[in-house]
């Protein structure tokens, strides 16, 4: 599989509302999670967005949601290589792959209660198509992108969808359907997905803690990562290859081996063509519950030994659902380029029994690669390796 430079990031959660203001939280150590919303009823701790998010430019007013919003503050950062892309390759040559979970399912849930006190009466500019469809967001991409007209379609495979869109664009280049992608996952809170992890009883009101023996769930979080992949060019990373397994083990609940976690590390391997020494870290899926951090252990050992140091973090933003991979890609990159591993926030003390090697503090370190680990409901697993440029 042939590599690909990642030129541009953009990233926006609850860690801050721009690209800076995450990046200096990762790299400080400092969590953004707080508590839920007046509007979920519930006492959960959760990952959202400061503050009112600016509005859509009227052009697009019809698509104004808050998927949206999240969409377009993550774009607004990308003006400058998206332009130079554009101008090198050509806005049809330029491909969007987007990943979502939610989708406009909160916008949904507001209009639903909008019909409810209005004899039924949807708000102004709500339509499915517009507001709720998952592909509701690629008119907006295209629109702030600069026209980009290239291949576009969204991938939602729940919890795995934006580390899956990766393999989608690596795909679209290898196989000359376009010279670049803009790739990557958006979410929104909305009351369904807190209320519904509420209901599997994996929701923590705390804020989560990944590896840690004290773990006792994950908490939900929201925002946008925006990934630039071209064909050539200059960038602090490399994407080396993806690799992807569908165990279908349980509709909610991990494979108790991390047969298909080991299988997509595997995958991701082979695909590059490199052996598991190569590996100087892994950002580990990470969610906090029981479950998942003793099947990923499992498979991490299994594949890279127990020596390998394991960064989690969920601790900083929650569990993203549609966004978690591509914002945690982002974090690597930012890894590899400034030669850090970021600390796991909230996993001291640890569980000793998983037998990994948890980075519970800050460490200078060089990575000349590392896997990106996203598993979904379902079974859906993926494991995106970065390299460091050649």
């Amino acid at each position: 599989m042939q590599p690909f430079p990642i030129t541009a990031v953009a990233l926006c959660n609850g860690m801050g509302d721009t690209t800076a203001a995450v990046l200096a939280a990762l790299r400080a150590g400092r969590s953004g999670l707080g508590p839920s919303p007046p509007e979920f009823e519930l006492s959960a701790t959760v990952g959202a967005i400061a503050g009112p998010l600016p509005p859509l430019p009227a052009a697009l007013a019809d698509h104004d949601t808050r998927q949206a919003r999240i969409a377009a503050l993550a774009l607004s950062e990308l003006q400058g290589p998206l332009a130079r892309a554009r101008a090198r390759w050509g806005a049809d040559r330029i491909a969007i792959v987007l990943g979502t979970s939610t989708g406009g399912i909160g916008a949904s849930e507001r209009a639903y209660a909008h019909a409810h006190a209005h004899a039924g009466a949807l708000p102004p500019g709500y339509t499915v198509a517009r507001s709720h469809a998952l592909d509701a967001v690629l008119p907006v991409a295209r629109a702030l992108g600069g026209g980009l007209a290239g291949p576009a379609y969204v991938v939602s495979t729940a919890c795995s969808s934006s580390a899956k869109v990766l393999a989608s664009a690596q795909r679209l280049l290898q196989t000359g359907l376009c010279d670049a992608a803009l790739v990557g996952g958006v979410d929104s809170l909305c009351a369904l997905t807190v209320r519904g992890f509420a209901g599997l009883e994996v929701l923590s009101p705390v804020p989560c803690r990944p590896f840690s023996r004290e773990r006792a769930g994950i908490n939900i979080g929201e925002g946008a990562a925006l990934l630039l992949l071209e064909r050539t060019g200059d960038g602090p990373a490399r994407l080396l290859a993806v690799g992807e397994s569908s165990d279908a083990y349980h509709m909610t609940s991990p494979h108790p081996e991390g047969l298909g976690a080991r299988l997509a590390m595997e995958r991701a391997l082979a695909l590059a063509g490199l052996p598991a020494e190569v590996v100087d870290h892994v950002n580990a899926h990470g969610t906090g519950t029981r479950q998942n951090d003793a099947m990923e252990s499992l498979a991490i050992r299994a594949v890279l030994g127990p020596a390998v140091p394991v960064v989690a973090t969920k601790g900083y933003t929650g569990h993203m659902l549609g966004a978690a991979g591509a914002t945690e890609v982002a974090f690597v990159v930012d890894a590899i380029e400034h030669g850090y591993l970021p600390a796991s926030v909230g996993a001291d003390p640890l569980d000793e029994t998983l037998g990994v090697d948890v980075v519970t503090a800050r460490r200078e370190q060089r990575t000349r690669a590392a896997l990106s680990n996203s598993f979904a409901f379902g079974g859906s697993n993926v494991s995106v390796l970065i390299g460091a440029p050649a």
